[in-house]
C-alpha cells in the first residue's frame, strides 16, 4: 500500500535506513540530563560540576514526569539522522524531521505493535514537557540557556480512517547547535540500544564519552563522581550497591569494567575499550600489588551494642572493613581507633 505523503518538501521525510550510522551529542552524554527509571519522576535533577563552573538542572512537570534514558533514544534517532544529512552535504540541514512512527520504531530496535506507538508519544510529550537550564557552552560566564528538548512534535492521524499520515519532531536550538558542531557528536554501537537497564544505559554513555579515546589504560572515575554525574535518585549507598554489580557482570557494549579499591567507602571504576573484541576480555595495565591487610583492632562490645542500637540490620564486619580500608588509603592516623570507627559509620549509614 502506498503511504500518503506529507504536503511539505519532500526531502524534510525521514524513511528507515537499516545503515544509519549511530550518533550521539558529546555534552549530553556527560552530564545527568535523564531519568535512569521507568517509574515516573518528578523530582528534578540539580548538578554542579566540582569546580562550581557548571550546571544541570532539569525539571519534570508532574502530569508526565521527567524524560527518561530510554525516551532518549528518539534524540539519538534524530541526531543520526541530522549527521547523516550534515555528512551528505545537504545545505540548511532542519532542526524538524518528519517521520512515519513505524520507521522510527524499527530504528531504535522497538517493536511496532500498538501499545510502542503510544509510548512513543509518550515519551514525545516527556521530551517536550521536561526543562532543561544549563551553563554548558557558556564557559566562565553567568549567562545560561534553558530548553526542552524538542520544541514541538506533530502527530496526523486521519479521524475517519485511523490512519497516520507521519509524525514530526522539532528540536530545541541548544540541542540543534551542539548536533551540527564541529566533533559535537561520538559514534555509539547500535547494541546500544538492546541494554535494558537504566543505569547501564547511562553507564555506556559516560564509557563511551570519557574511555572511548583513552588508549589501552582506560579512564577511571570514582564512585561518588559517578553518582553525581548519574543524577540518580536514591542514596550513595544504594548506588554503589548496583554499580558494583554492573561492573561485575561487565556485559556493556565495547567497553570492560574494573573495580579498583573494592572495599573502598568510594571505590572507582576503570573503563576500557575493547577495540572491537566481543568476549569481554581485555589485558588491563599492571595494578601496583596489593597490600596484606592488617588485622584489625578489636572493637568493643559496648560499642557494638551502641552501634547495633543506633542502626540495626547493618553488617558491622563490612563496616569495618571498609573502614580499615579508608584508613589504609587514608594518611589519618586515628588516635582512638573506635572513636573515629563510630563517627565513620554514622557518615556511612547517612550517605
Amino acid at each position: 500500500m502506498k503511504r500518503p505523503a506529507f504536503d511539505t518538501q519532500p526531502d524534510l521525510f525521514v524513511d528507515f535506513h537499516s545503515d544509519l550510522a549511530l550518533r550521539d551529542q558529546r555534552e549530553v552524554m556527560e552530564r545527568p540530563f535523564f531519568s535512569l527509571s521507568k517509574k515516573k519522576r518528578i523530582k528534578p535533577i540539580e548538578y554542579v560540576s566540582p569546580d562550581k563552573e557548571i550546571f544541570v538542572k532539569v525539571s519534570p512537570v508532574p502530569e508526565y514526569g521527567m524524560a527518561t534514558i530510554w525516551d532518549a533514544d528518539i534524540l539519538i534517532w534524530a541526531t543520526s539522522v541530522m549527521r547523516k544529512l550534515k555528512d551528505n552535504k545537504i545545505n540548511d540541514v532542519p532542526r524538524t524531521l518528519r517521520f512515519y512512527p513505524y520507521d522510527l520504531l524499527k530504528s531504535i530496535h522497538r517493536h511496532t505493535g500498538g501499545d510502542e506507538y503510544m509510548n512513543l508519544r509518550r515519551a514525545l510529550s516527556r521530551l517536550q514537557s521536561t526543562t532543561i537550564t544549563t551553563n554548558i557552552r557558556a564557559g566562565r560566564s553567568n549567562k545560561h540557556r534553558q530548553f526542552s528538548w524538542i520544541e514541538s512534535f506533530t502527530d496526523d492521524i486521519d479521524p475517519d480512517k485511523r490512519i497516520n499520515h507521519g509524525m514530526s519532531i522539532t528540536l530545541s536550538d541548544w540541542l540543534y547547535e551542539g548536533i551540527m558542531a564541529d566533533n559535537g557528536v561520538l559514534a555509539i554501537n547500535p547494541l546500544y540500544f538492546t541494554i535494558t537497564g537504566g543505569r547501564e544505559r547511562w553507564l555506556y554513555r559516560v564509557a563511551r564519552k570519557h574511555a572511548g579515546g583513552a588508549g589501552p589504560s582506560g579512564f577511571a572515575m570514582s564512585f561518588s563522581t559517578l553518582f553525581a554525574k548519574s543524577g540518580a535518585e536514591g542514596n550513595f549507598r544504594r548506588f554503589k550497591f548496583e554499580l558494583l554489580k554492573i561492573a561485575r557482570e561487565n556485559a556493556l557494549p565495547d567497553y570492560a569494567l574494573e573495580i579498583l579499591n573494592p572495599n573502598s567507602p568510594d571505590p572507582g571504576l576503570r573503563m576500557v575499550r575493547m577495540d572491537g573484541k566481543t568476549d569481554g576480555s581485555i589485558v588491563l595495565p599492571p595494578q601496583a600489588p596489593a597490600k596484606t591487610p592488617k588485622p584489625s583492632p578489636q572493637i568493643s562490645d559496648a560499642m557494638r551494642k551502641k552501634i547495633r542500637a543506633a542502626h540495626p540490620g547493618w553488617d558491622l564486619h563490612a563496616l569495618q572493613r571498609d573502614y580499615d580500608a579508608w584508613l589504609e588509603s587514608s594518611t589519618i592516623e586515628p588516635g582512638n581507633y573506635e572513636k573515629l570507627f563510630y563517627s565513620f559509620v554514622q557518615r556511612a549509614v547517612t550517605a
